[in-house]
């Protein structure tokens, strides 16, 4: 999305502060144990600490993390401003409907590539690009905090530019990528 497009920070954390992103939300619940149950789990079975990255005013995903056992960190720039995440590594970073709202996704890819493991996931949430013949009636675009779409494809390649490799994609909206616990072999 152009820079004159996006609208001011504080009317983004207004709307924000609309969504119903709560433990009492038995959907947006469900939404993060089916994220856990296909996305991490089986590429990681034992996380230890994880960072939930753009957790959101309310952070079930922490929580549900948080009462495995797993060590579990949040950052969020409006609800969670501490930077002290940046500190720490982690078996686990999450970013669901996090990357969608990035101006430079790519290089927060990189980013927090770097604050992982060997061996640890980067596993993020956000609506597949319906390809062209889609996206005049997305809804998905009609969002105003939404300023970047990803295809596969795209993700595949944001994963190989950060030294990650695609360990799972779904048709959706879901891409895992891992951190090798060696070199780096592309």
């Amino acid at each position: 999305m152009d820079e004159s497009a996006r609208i001011p920070e504080a009317a983004e954390r207004l709307h924000y502060e609309k969504h119903e992103n709560t433990p009492d939300n038995p959907g947006y619940v469900g939404m993060f144990r089916e994220f856990i149950d296909r996305a991490v789990r089986p590429h990681h079975p034992e996380i230890r600490t994880a960072l939930d990255f753009g957790c959101g005013p309310g952070p079930v995903l922490a929580a549900l993390l948080a009462a495995e056992g797993t060590d579990v960190t949040v950052y969020d720039p409006f609800f969670a401003p501490d930077a002290a995440y940046r500190l720490k590594t982690y078996d686990l970073i999450t970013a669901t409907e996090v990357f969608e709202h990035l101006s430079d996704p790519a290089g927060t890819a990189g980013h927090l590539a770097g604050l992982l493991n060997p061996g640890g996931l980067l596993a993020l949430m956000t609506l597949f690009h319906p390809g062209d013949s889609g996206i005049t009636d997305w809804w998905y675009r009609r969002d105003p905090t939404h300023i970047s779409f990803f295809r596969p494809a795209t993700l595949m390649r944001m994963a190989e530019q950060s030294r990650l490799r695609c360990v799972y994609q779904d048709t959706k909206r879901i891409c895992v990528m891992k951190k090798e616990t060696g070199e780096y072999h592309g």
